[in-house]
């Protein structure tokens, strides 16, 4: 792509400290509030967001539970001691695959909508103009296919890390704790791609750019990511977050990336 090509290189811009990425939710909401022509592209993937939510949360979310719930009343013995601990670690782990997969669908079929939030936020945040967007059915064409491109490509990357993690099990002692702390640092990455992609999207960067351009924000972008990563695990509020994540990488693109010609 000639877009993607007429950036060599990704440097930080205002680089924070390490929790300068937790405010920008928080700043994400005061600009929404005080901005109310930002709403015309929230209210529809909202509601896009709520008719998939009811979805995941009536069918995956109610099947997986009753599952749990059969698996945890046929232990017996010494096992039931655990049963309580297993219960809820199986329950949290449900509840983060239903958000997991609500925010992929959720990201997916409101890109249009988050679209234009994220570049109107440009020129009222930054005030700049992000790269005009192309036109005509065949720039929707390529754009509906990097977009599925995209989700593939973090989809192999998801399954290349989570087989890494498994096969740490193995290592007696510290297998666990490097499978808690890659996991978690795989759901850091995969949010930092989600919210930060409208605008490096519309620079037609590659997805190895848009990952350098992740790793030269860090620290700050492991933070932001961490709390983007809570907000739509937790359910319900899932819902409402993913709009506002957008904004908010919207903001951290503003301050903490510069992309160099």
């Amino acid at each position: 792509m000639a877009g993607e090509r007429s950036f060599r290189s990704a440097a930080p811009h205002a680089r924070g400290g390490l929790f300068a990425g937790l405010i920008y939710p928080f700043r994400a909401l005061s600009i929404i509030n005080r901005t109310p022509g930002l709403w015309r592209y929230i209210l529809i993937p909202i509601g896009i967001n709520i008719l998939v939510g009811i979805t995941f949360y009536v069918g995956l979310l109610l099947a997986g539970l009753r599952v749990i719930d059969t698996l945890v009343s046929n232990m017996t013995g010494l096992e039931a001691i655990f049963a309580v601990f297993l219960q809820a670690f199986l329950v949290v782990g449900l509840l983060i695959v239903t958000g997991f997969l609500l925010v992929r669908f959720g990201v997916v079929l409101g890109s249009p909508w988050y679209s234009q939030l994220s570049e109107r936020l440009e020129q009222v945040y930054a005030g700049q103009s992000s790269p005009p967007a192309p036109t005509g059915m065949r720039a929707i064409a390529i754009d509906i296919a990097r977009s599925l491109l995209f989700e593939l490509k973090k989809l192999l990357l998801v399954l290349l890390i989570a087989l890494v993690l498994f096969l740490c099990n193995f290592l007696p002692l510290v297998g666990q704790l490097i499978t808690m702390a890659g996991g978690m640092g795989l759901g850091i990455l995969i949010a930092c791609l989600d919210f930060l992609d409208p605008p490096l999207e519309r620079r037609r960067l590659s997805f190895r750019a848009k990952l350098k351009v992740i790793w030269q924000s860090l620290p700050a972008s492991a933070s932001f990511g961490l709390i983007c990563f809570g907000l739509v695990s937790i359910p319900f509020l899932n819902l409402l977050s993913i709009p506002l994540c957008i904004t908010a990488g919207t903001l951290f693109f503003c301050d903490q990336v510069r992309l160099v010609r």
